[in-house]
């Protein structure tokens, strides 16, 4: 039986770390969304969670398909930072914001979610940032003249 190894950068993004963090992100936010509107929650947590459930997905849809590079006059990971940044601001106010005045439990509970979605978030915009890092592992070290084999 013949087995195919893919190369690391033709790895699926369903099953890169990426991938996993983005579509955690997306189920806890969707289950913070749903627990607000479980709840009765005031409209702006519904609105901005619903919002954050539609980018986090638009995302996973653009990179599964693979759009990322075929779309190449946007320049897709300082756009995903900022909307990780962005996510991770507005899910810590809407989350603190549920946390903060006695509400019933589901309202709690999609506080709790969202606040983990946030921290989500945080990972999700390092990681992206790391991978635009040109040298990730430590700073670039240069190799003297003389040190080059010459033939």
């Amino acid at each position: 039986m013949l087995t195919v190894k893919l190369k690391p950068r033709h790895r699926l993004f369903c099953f890169s770390v990426n991938g996993h963090v983005k579509m955690l992100r997306l189920a806890l936010t969707v289950t913070s969304m749903t627990l607000f509107i479980i709840a009765q929650a005031p409209e702006p947590y519904i609105v901005v969670t619903g919002f954050e459930v539609t980018v986090a997905f638009f995302f996973i849809v653009l990179y599964i398909l693979r759009l990322d590079q075929l779309i190449d006059c946007i320049f897709w990971p300082l756009l995903d930072i900022i909307n990780s940044v962005v996510t991770a601001v507005f899910m810590i106010v809407i989350s603190v914001l549920a946390l903060i005045p006695e509400t019933t439990t589901y309202i709690v509970l999609g506080g709790v979610f969202g606040l983990v979605a946030s921290v989500l978030s945080i990972a999700d915009g390092a990681l992206i940032y790391r991978k635009l890092l040109f040298n990730p592992s430590g700073p670039y070290q240069k190799s003297a003249v003389h040190d080059k084999l010459v033939l």
